[in-house]
């Protein structure tokens, strides 16, 4: 039996996708990517990858991408979509993975649920070729939604794959993808179009303003998700919790990467955390900010505590005086 590596997110496209493969007789192993990008539900990057995984009887690989994904996420060499989305590069970069899997695993070719005109920056006859080219897999990339859109493939010509059982949707509509998945019984697949933060300008906004002052670990770029963000004039990061889920994760970043938490000690209030600082100054800005989203309302000093449980009088400062900006 011929074997294939299906990149699975979970989602409808990629889902459907597998099935097509499955009914041709194809053993498939599915690869899930997580990225520190990712915009999934609560319950995990790849609950959903591993859910279609066990529902399809299929075998599942996760694939954490991490410091070296985010190098790339800095300096794109085909470059950036809208925002700070570097997809070609990004399809490249995964499909050089799903590469070296395939080689391992002895398996005939990588699938894919992408669809011809999707997608503006990747999903283009061009960005297909550059793609295919540059993670040395020329001919070996099956796009079965869209595929008599497209020159056959290699496992097409060798007979690994019926063409004839190809389908040659395009476009961003998934309306036939939709009614083929009600076909063939799947209900329960992730919403449609999925989601990268890399495409969401307040997110790509921080991220361009993070890497400007070399905050470029895994933690900087998790903790760009959360809280309002501030800079204060010697460069360090203030970060306000903006309800309670968001000041329990700030505390569990604040334990984790030794970043100093700030929090008001007579007043409901956010978490704060305050990395980057060179001097007190720096702390009483922060702890300025603490109380400007607290429920203090500035009729009398107010204290702070800071994280090793020391605790400073901080005060309501004038805008000139704190210098701070929102990013």
């Amino acid at each position: 039996m011929a074997k294939a590596i299906g990149l699975l997110s979970g989602g409808l496209d990629s889902t459907l996708t597998i099935k097509l493969i499955l009914e041709q007789g194809i053993e498939v192993l599915a690869l899930n990517f997580i990225t520190p990008f990712c915009t999934c539900t609560k319950k995990g990057c790849s609950h959903q990858a591993m859910k279609v995984a066990k529902d399809l009887g299929i075998a599942l690989q996760i694939i954490k991408l991490r410091d070296e994904y985010i190098e790339l996420i800095k300096s794109p060499k085909y470059g950036y979509g809208k925002n700070m989305n570097p997809c070609i590069d990004c399809r490249i970069f995964m499909f050089s993975k799903a590469r070296t899997l395939m080689l391992d695993t002895g398996a005939s070719f990588i699938f894919t649920g992408e669809v011809l005109g999707q997608r503006p920056m990747s999903q283009h006859r061009r960005a297909m070729k550059i793609i295919e080219t540059k993670s040395n897999l020329t001919g070996r990339i099956l796009r079965p939604l869209c595929a008599l859109q497209l020159e056959p493939t290699l496992p097409e010509i060798e007979g690994i794959i019926d063409r004839k059982r190809l389908l040659s949707i395009t476009g961003r509509s998934r309306k036939l993808q939709i009614s083929l998945a009600e076909e063939k019984g799947l209900v329960d697949y992730l919403c449609p179009a999925g989601g990268c933060r890399l495409t969401d300008r307040n997110y790509a906004k921080r991220l361009k303003e993070a890497f400007r002052h070399k905050e470029d670990s895994l933690s900087d770029v998790v903790l760009l998700r959360y809280g309002r963000h501030f800079r204060l004039p010697s460069g360090a990061k203030v970060i306000v919790g903006r309800d309670e889920s968001e000041n329990n994760i700030l505390s569990s970043a604040a334990a984790q990467c030794n970043i100093l938490l700030l929090e008001t000690k007579d007043y409901v209030g956010p978490v704060v955390l305050l990395s980057k600082y060179r001097d007190a100054e720096d702390i009483r800005m922060a702890a300025n900010l603490c109380l400007t989203y607290s429920d203090y309302k500035g009729e009398e000093n107010a204290k702070v505590e800071i994280g090793d449980d020391s605790d400073i009088l901080a005060e309501s400062l004038s805008n000139e005086e704190m210098r701070v900006l929102a990013i």
